[in-house]
This record gives C-alpha cells, sequence and structure tokens, in this order.
C-alpha cells in the first residue's frame, strides 16, 4: 500500500536532498584514443567533443549523476567494444581523434547510446542525448505514521511486466531507504522487505520522464521482541530455543537467544520456548506500527490465556440428572422400570410393619 506519492517538477532539485545510487563502476578517464584498425597519421590532430544529456526532451541539462563512456565501433580480441574514454557528472567534454564512436550515458539503470562522428574539419556541435528517464526516492513507514530504522528496511525494483514463466526482470536489489535511484520513465514493481521475517510490501510505481517520484510505502507490521521468564517482569532466561508459528502451524521463525526480535507482518501467532526438557507456549496478536515485548512464563498458565481457566472443566463435562433427562430418546417407553427409581423398603412395608409378614 502506497501512503504517499509525489512527484518533483525537477530531478536536478533532488540532487542535492537524496543520496544517490547509481551502480556504476568508476572508470578511468583518457583524453585520446586511435581505434583499432584505424590510420595513425600525425597530420590528425585532436577535435573538442561536448556532449550533454537531459532526462527528458523538455528539460534542462542534467547536472550530475551522469556517467559517460565512449567505445570504439571496433572490437577487440575478446569481442567486446574498447572503452576510449569516461567520465561522471553532469556535461562532459572529451579530446578525440576523428574517427566513429559509440557513446553511452546513464542516469543509475537508465541509459542511451548514440553512434558519433568526429570529423576531421568543421564545426562540431555539442552532442545532446535524451534519457527519457526520471528518478525514484523509497520509503515506508510501519502502521500510519510510524517511522522504520533505515537499517531494517531494503526494496527491491523489479520490472513491471512478468515472464512466460511469471518471473519480474530485477532491475535493483537490496536499495536503502531515501536513496535517488535513477530509472527509465515507465512503471515498476518494488518490493519493501521490513526485518527479515515476513514483512513484505508489494507496490506498482510510476516513474515520469524529467522527475523524481518520492513514494512511502505502509508496511501492516511490528517489531516483536520476545523473552522467557520465571515470573511476568523478570529477567529473560538463557538458554532458551525460539520458534514462532502462525496461526496456520507454519513456522516463520526461529532463534537462539534469549532476548530476539522479530519483525513480523499483523497477525495471530504462537510463541514458543524450549528451554532444557520444557515446552512452554503463548499465542499472542501482531498489531501494525505496534511494538510489543512478549513474556512467556515458566508455568502452564500464561498471561493471556486467563479465558482458558475453565477448559479443564469443559474438557470433562458432568452432566445433571436433567440433562441425561433431556439427552434420552423420545422413543424409549416411558414407563421402562430402567427410566424409575426403585423403591425403599419403608415405601413398601405396611403401616404397622409389626407381625413380620413377609412381603413375598
Amino acid at each position: 500500500m502506497l501512503a504517499s506519492l509525489n512527484t518533483v517538477a525537477s530531478a536536478e532539485d533532488a540532487f542535492h536532498e537524496f543520496k544517490q545510487l547509481d551502480g556504476s563502476v568508476k572508470m578511468p578517464k583518457l583524453n585520446a584514443f586511435i581505434a583499432p584498425g584505424g590510420e595513425n597519421s600525425s597530420g590528425q590532430s585532436l577535435r573538442d567533443v561536448s556532449l550533454e544529456a537531459k532526462l527528458a526532451s523538455d528539460t534542462g541539462p542534467q547536472l550530475q549523476g551522469l556517467s559517460w563512456y565512449v567505445f570504439s565501433p571496433f572490437a577487440g580480441a575478446d569481442g567486446k567494444l574498447p572503452l576510449v574514454a569516461s567520465s561522471k557528472g553532469g556535461s562532459a567534454s572529451f579530446h578525440l581523434l576523428p574517427g566513429d564512436y559509440f557513446v553511452n550515458v546513464s542516469f543509475g539503470r537508465a541509459g542511451v547510446t548514440k553512434k558519433l562522428t568526429v570529423p576531421e574539419s568543421g564545426v562540431l556541435q555539442k552532442q545532446i542525448m535524451v534519457l527519457d528517464a526520471g528518478g525514484m526516492v523509497l520509503n515506508a513507514v510501519s502502521g500510519s505514521d510510524m517511522r522504520i530504522p533505515p537499517d531494517e528496511l531494503s526494496f527491491s525494483i523489479y520490472s513491471s511486466d512478468a515472464k512466460e514463466d511469471g518471473e519480474r526482470g530485477l532491475v535493483m536489489s537490496d536499495v536503502k531507504p531515501n536513496t535517488l535511484v535513477g530509472l527509465s520513465a515507465g512503471t515498476y514493481h518494488v518490493v519493501s522487505e521490513y526485518g527479515a521475517v515476513n514483512a513484505v510490501i508489494r507496490a506498482d510505481i510510476q516513474v515520469e520522464a524529467g522527475k523524481v517520484t518520492e513514494a512511502t510505502i505502509q508496511h501492516k507490521a511490528a517489531k516483536i521482541t520476545f523473552k522467557l521468564v520465571s515470573d511476568a517482569g523478570g529477567e529473560a532466561i538463557a538458554d532458551t530455543a525460539w520458534s514462532i508459528l502462525t496461526s496456520s502451524g507454519d513456522i516463520v521463525g526461529e532463534s537462539l537467544s534469549a532476548f530476539p526480535a522479530m519483525v513480523l507482518a499483523e497477525g495471530q501467532y504462537t510463541a514458543i520456548a524450549r528451554n532444557k526438557d520444557k515446552i512452554y507456549q503463548r499465542d499472542f496478536t501482531v498489531a501494525a506500527g505496534k511494538n510489543t515485548d512478549i513474556e512467556v512464563l515458566m508455568k502452564e498458565q500464561q498471561p493471556q490465556d486467563a479465558n482458558d481457566q475453565q477448559r479443564p472443566a469443559q474438557q470433562i463435562p458432568v452432566p445433571s440428572p436433567q440433562v441425561q433427562q433431556n439427552q434420552t430418546p423420545r422413543t424409549q417407553p416411558a414407563a421402562s422400570g430402567q427410566q424409575r427409581a426403585l423403591p425403599t423398603y419403608e415405601q413398601l412395608a405396611p403401616a404397622g410393619g409389626d407381625d413380620g409378614e413377609s412381603m413375598d
């Protein structure tokens, strides 16, 4: 779920606010190159080549976050195009010998390549390349507005279209919050992970050319801390193994720590603590944005199980005579001898009772 989605008009302004992530490798800058297979004539002179890039056709030149690479069009022995020169930052200027080149400029994961011909003479105008790209800045909260520590949060960006096998192409993984990511314009599928258990939220986010999109994803989860104690509020007991189960019985987390903490999606769970040869458990509920400490007592009765005190009586009911009569099928004869209590001796004896007559 997207809690908020804001768009900034110019991507340039955002570079001063967000840490930038382009994922490219820093390369040395080269000023000139003789292309393999070309003629090295002493009469040739270096030409100044100026290049600039725009995120969109209607925006100004991008001043930061660009990576420039110039390649020879002739493949080397390894089958790859040799790198001629590189530069990082905004607009670039190279000194190149006359000839053909391939120029690539990238902004994060967005890039475009153009063939460049450097003439021996004449005017060489500035080369302008349009990336059709924008920026994305991701963040997340827990519940309605509880801030999540950055080291407990990560994002993965995927293409919006699924492949034949149902998988999406990974664009970038382990993206930290509040980081500017350059991307080609389009829709992306973002997966936000809070913690390392089951707090995962997905959202589709649109990136527009020339703009920075800030998206805040809302997690329905909370951090839960567990401890096994002999009495409520006591110290956590060491040498305890923990298993956390969902309401359906699936194990979502395990730990050997005496005081483990896990981020769990909202819902019903059971905490099982094993200490020596004893096993203790407690049911608990996770509410979005409400970090909680869960204590498991080294007793059969747990704090939240107050409603279970009557369970032994419910498991072994003691029916009353009235209940037995109500349970008797109506098809049985009402005059059955087994349905009536036998009379006592006093009830059958005559009023005088002293003559000793037999009652047989």
